[in-house]
């Protein structure tokens, strides 16, 4: 059990995250997962904490996202239809630290300088109301960033959104809408998963749901409605970064 000061404090470092994260559509499962790994929480209490907050931070998106048209429902279904079951596959198999670690966070890490090299180049290719994402390549991007997510424990937008922008498929707005509702689909299908198992939820998920919901408010209003594409972009290479770092060295 936390002590309640430490509670508050850590809500607070966790609201921050929220906010960050849900600027681009993420729930910051991999944020909460860092801090609270940190500060030496013990692995029974992170798991169903950092899947209860991304399902509270990314359904508030999702909404906030949807409410403002940037969620087109027949591009994510197929998303979310493939990487459902394949999450929970992926959450069925141990694989050596000492190997999906580096390679997620390598991939991480790429990913973000990608996207970090792109914009000081353009802003445009990221500026685009919307386009057709192929049905294969939605589904197979579903099926195996739900089969990385069940793997490794993350929600998977941090992974979703830099595939969507860098093959084009959706402008910055778009690609963070779909990731709200991916993210969301599968941290309730692994929150299920994890109560199966455990048949208990830590108590510190309530008031940090209610602190990391403001943080979504202050997030998803800079992603709306607020900040210019570009910021958006640097936003989510930063997360992505995060969590390569942490897979890689933490």
């Amino acid at each position: 059990m936390i002590e309640s000061d430490s509670v508050l404090a850590i809500g607070a470092i966790l609201a921050v995250i929220a906010m960050l994260y849900s600027s681009v559509g993420h729930g910051g499962a991999s944020g909460y997962i860092a801090v609270l790994a940190l500060l030496n929480v013990v692995p029974d209490v992170i798991r169903p904490v950092a899947l209860s907050l991304n399902v509270v931070v990314a359904g508030f998106a999702t909404y906030r996202f949807a409410k403002a048209g940037f969620i087109e429902w027949r591009s994510a279904l197929p998303i979310i239809l493939a990487s459902m079951p394949l999450a929970f596959l992926g959450g069925g198999i141990a694989l050596p630290v000492e190997i999906y670690r580096p390679l997620l966070g390598g991939l991480l890490v790429f990913s973000a300088l990608y996207l970090l090299w792109q914009t000081s180049r353009s802003q445009t290719r990221f500026d685009v109301v919307s386009r057709k994402i192929p049905l294969l390549g939605s589904v197979g991007a579903g099926a195996g960033i739900g089969f990385l997510s069940g793997l490794t424990g993350i929600g998977g937008g941090v992974l979703l959104s830099p595939l969507f922008l860098i093959s084009g498929w959706a402008g910055a707005r778009q690609t963070a809408g779909i990731a709200a509702v991916f993210i969301l689909a599968n941290s309730v299908a692994g929150l299920a998963g994890n109560y199966v198992v455990l048949r208990s939820i830590p108590y510190e998920i309530l008031p940090w749901s209610g602190m990391v919901l403001v943080g979504s408010f202050i997030g998803t209003s800079l992603g709306v409605r607020i900040l210019p594409v570009k910021p958006l972009i640097w936003l989510l290479a930063v997360a992505a970064m995060i969590s390569g770092v942490k897979f890689l060295f933490l």
